[in-house]
This record gives C-alpha cells, structure tokens and sequence, in this order.
C-alpha cells in the first residue's frame, strides 16, 4: 500500500491556492492516553489544522523543550510502543481526512527497521516523516523506501545552515522543508525573530517544495506574522501545553480545538 505523501503535496498547495499558509498541529502520540492522543489530533483538524504531526515520544530528546518532553514522559510511562503510534496515525487519517505525518527521532527507526517502519506507515495512511536528527549524508537507506511507499521525507534547516548546505538537504527532502525559526529547543517565545524570515529566503532560493516555519509559534498574532513570509505555520508546545494545563482531558481536547481555530484565523490574515 502506498503512502499519503501526494496527499499531503495537494493539501498544502490547495493552502497556497486560498493565498493563504497551511496551519500544522503536532501533538505527541500517546499523550494523555493512546485514544486522548488520537481524539486530540482529531480536534486540531476540526479547529482548522490543514496537516498533523504525530510525535513518536522519545527518552532524550535533542529538540523538544520542556513541555513536549513532559507530555512524552507521560505517554513513555504509559508504555506507548510504535504500534501506537501507527494506530494514531491510521484512525487519525480515518478519521479526518487530513495527512497525518510522524515526527520521530532517527533511533526508534533504526532499532524497528527502516523497511518494517515505513511499509506499516504507509499501510496506517501517513503521510511521511519529520526526521529532526537524520543526516541527510546517511539518509540514503531512508529515502529509498520511503519513496517506495509513497512517504514524503522532511528534513530540518536551522539558522545556524549554510547556503551549500540548504541546497543539499532541500534536494534530498520531500513534502516540505521543515524551517526551525531560531537555534533552540521547542517551546512558546514572545516572537518569532527576524531570522526565521531570512532562513526561509535562503530555503527558497535551493528549492520549490513549500517552506514551514516552526518553534516558537503559539499565538494567532505568530501565526500570523510567519504566515506572511512562509508556506506553513507549524505549532506544537502551545497545543501540549494546553492540554497539561486542562483540568481534565475533555477540556483539554476543546482546548486544543479552539487554539487550532485562532490559529487558523490567524494564517488567514498574512
């Protein structure tokens, strides 16, 4: 069974086509529970989200900051295991329609088998795979089977990236190319800086794939500003951290359904 990466190609040019940047929710899978995961990702989509991404938790993020690294420590004590994560991924799509990627980390994959992951993604309907911490000079074994089954493979750029290295993860990347808006770790800032924007002329120069900018997003007014210079505006501890802050898990999914509505408002009006 192929994979949903045309799916998630068609969904962020239909965006570009409303003149307006694609909202991407990432919420950790397993987080509160498997099925608190799964309705949470449900309620981004109904607030407006265009794409998800499920995070795969992990013991040592390299990253995430404190609020998603709290919210993985709960799904790893809840003995969340891959097959969870590829369950969120196939009643998520089910569910919504939308192209549901995973966010992971590089050892899970190699520790699963990069054949096994990416044949049972592609079986759950996903999208691709973010993979913050893949070189692209080792990612050859990767891209091959993840084009075997139709899975679009995102890279990170950082500003810390050289022009000579942008072309080359660009080229090697599909989908999208992931922009990280400052050198840190994952989190709500007051801003989004100057930098973010620059980063994404550079990115655009190497590439035609769409450009989306992510840490430090978490407000309609972010939302905003980086939906005026980029192709997709991606969020992720603003939705975990309203969910941790909910006093229960019903009004933590109608916490996360009404973030993604003002966040949706708010790439609406770069």
């Amino acid at each position: 069974m192929s994979g949903n990466r045309e799916l998630l190609e068609a969904t962020l040019a239909k965006a570009a086509s409303e003149d307006r940047a694609a909202l991407i929710a990432y919420l950790p899978g397993g987080f509160p529970t498997v099925d608190g995961g799964i309705a949470a990702v449900k309620a981004a989509v109904a607030g407006g989200a265009d794409v998800v991404e499920v995070g795969l938790p992990h013991s040592d993020p390299v990253l995430d900051g404190p609020v998603i690294q709290t919210a993985d420590d709960i799904a790893l004590r809840g003995g969340v295991k891959i097959a969870d994560i590829m369950r969120t991924v196939r009643e998520a799509h089910v569910a919504t329609g939308a192209p549901i990627l995973v966010m992971t980390y590089w050892n899970p994959i190699d520790r699963y088998g990069v054949e096994r992951f990416t044949a049972e993604l592609a079986e759950a309907g996903g999208a691709g795979c973010i993979l913050p911490d893949l070189p692209v000079q080792e990612s050859a074994l990767w891209r091959e089977h993840a084009e075997k089954h139709g899975l679009a493979t995102v890279f990170v750029v950082a500003p810390s990236s050289k022009d000579a290295r942008l072309a080359t993860i660009t080229a090697a990347g599909s989908g999208f190319v992931y922009v990280a808006s400052l050198m840190g770790v994952t989190g709500t800032r007051e801003s989004v800086g100057q930098q973010a924007q620059d980063l994404v002329r550079r990115t655009r120069a190497t590439t035609d794939l769409p450009v989306c900018v992510g840490i430090g997003v978490s407000t309609a007014e972010h939302a905003r500003q980086v939906a005026g210079f980029a192709d997709g505006v991606i969020v992720g501890s603003a939705f975990v951290k309203r969910m941790l802050d909910a006093p229960d898990e019903a009004a933590g999914l109608a916490a996360v359904r009404a973030l993604a509505g003002e966040l949706a408002e708010g790439v609406r009006k770069r």
